[in-house]
């Protein structure tokens, strides 16, 4: 299948680099990663998407994208989304958000609600205002990363499934790439932010999954997002931790294609 990665330039001068994959005609999805990854982290699903027209971009700061001093509130970042839409000559797309990137996904539809189609929140919270754990560790951050570091920063997230080690390598290299100050600057606009469903409403179709060993996010809050959002669907995946994209692709591939087919 045809794909090419696209040099996009957003309204604000920065530079991202964006996957785009599959027939121009075909419904467009666009992947949102997590905090510290890259579209890399989709390299696993996106071979399962082929329906799809694909879209994965690098999202400031992170990945190969331009790495700027700011723009790393919640809502920057739900403008970026929506300056990427636009540099695609998209009026609107499906989106899947991993983690954080279901956050950034959430303020986008509240904002821009004409933008989402629909929403597949993989993992997503419903807040991240407070403190988390890890924190402390980051603040203290300083350039030149540890690589032993970034690998032990995968730990806070612990796997319920087996993940390939080639693919841990590449999480690793995708936090490597990041600056300091870069990981400092996208967790603070995460937890800075009023939380999405607090600031509006989300009327896009939404299907959230959700792992039942997930030791960051809270079954109870999973219920009070879905609630929050008129029709949504929540799917728990048992024996799967935090991060359902890299533990459960193939799973996630199937209930994005049943889900969309069905709007």
């Amino acid at each position: 299948m045809d794909s090419e990665v696209r040099q996009l330039f957003l309204g604000t001068g920065i530079r991202v680099p964006c996957l785009v994959r599959g027939d121009a005609s075909a419904q467009p999805l666009l992947l949102l990663h997590a905090w510290g990854e890259s579209r890399r982290s989709f390299d696993r699903l996106v071979p399962l998407l082929e329906e799809f027209r694909i879209l994965a971009p690098d999202l400031r700061g992170q990945g190969d994208a331009d790495k700027p001093v700011n723009g790393y509130s919640l809502e920057d970042q739900a403008r970026d989304v929506a300056a990427i839409l636009d540099a695609l000559a998209l009026e609107s797309a499906a989106i899947l958000g991993s983690s954080s990137g279901g956050y950034v996904a959430q303020q986008l539809a509240v904002m821009q609600p004409e933008r989402a189609d629909a929403l597949i929140l993989v993992g997503s919270p419903l807040t991240l205002q407070g403190r988390p754990a890890f924190a402390d560790e980051v603040e203290a951050l300083a350039d030149p990363l540890d690589e032993d570091w970034v690998r032990q920063s995968l730990l806070w997230f612990p796997l319920g499934q087996a993940v390939p080690g080639w693919y841990l390598d590449d999480r690793v290299a995708d936090g490597l790439k990041m600056p300091a100050t870069v990981w400092k600057s996208v967790l603070a606009g995460l937890c800075q932010a009023v939380p999405p469903t607090e600031a509006g409403a989300i009327h896009a179709p939404t299907l959230i999954l959700w792992g039942e060993q997930d030791g960051l996010l809270p079954r109870s809050q999973q219920e009070i997002l879905a609630a929050r959002i008129p029709g949504s669907v929540l799917k728990t995946y048992a024996g799967t931790g935090h991060v359902v994209l890299w533990e459960c692709p193939e799973r996630v591939a199937a209930d994005t294609r049943a889900f969309l087919a069905g709007l």
